[in-house]
């Protein structure tokens, strides 16, 4: 968890330095990747909320997502872990979200990815989506997998908006 904080540190300087704020919206990591920003003192400058979002009706109640917005999109999927991202902007406008979709482990999900599949998404002034495919069925490994190439990207994308 202390490589989480430390990515969280840096990105919550630059968050701060630029009266920028942040939303969270999460599935596999069920919650790592707030708990690494949260755990950085001073988080309520930039961390608006978040939810995790692990289920069809967690998509509904927290998100706000209806099912129709969900035609032709499949759950752990980029467009999906982008319409999170850009749901969660909106919701709580702020000027980022980050959203995170997968499978940990130690099996696949339903919609036929191995675990180590993740598809992590950035909604802000440059909008970003990657997949992650660890390859591995380590739940807690890909957890932490997860979470660090989310601020990661998310870090990726601070540095190019200031440019």
């Amino acid at each position: 968890m202390n490589e989480l904080i430390d990515q969280a540190a840096a990105i919550a300087v630059i968050l701060k330095a630029r009266g920028h704020t942040l939303s969270v919206s999460e599935s596999s990591t069920g919650g790592l990747i707030s708990a690494s920003l949260l755990a950085v003192p001073g988080a309520s400058a930039y961390y608006l909320g978040g939810a995790v979002v692990y289920t069809r009706r967690a998509r509904a109640l927290l998100s706000g997502i209806p099912a129709e917005a969900m035609a032709g999109i499949r759950s752990a999927s980029e467009p999906y872990a982008a319409l999170l991202a850009r749901t969660s902007r909106e919701r709580f406008q702020g000027t980022w979200a980050l959203a995170e979709t997968g499978a940990t482990g130690p099996s696949g999900n339903a919609y036929g990815d191995a675990p180590g599949h993740s598809c992590i998404a950035i909604s802000g002034p440059i909008e970003r989506v990657i997949t992650l495919e660890t390859g591995s069925a380590d739940r807690v490994g890909n957890m932490r997998a997860f979470a660090a190439a989310a601020l990661g990207l998310l870090a990726e994308a601070l540095a190019q908006s200031a440019s």
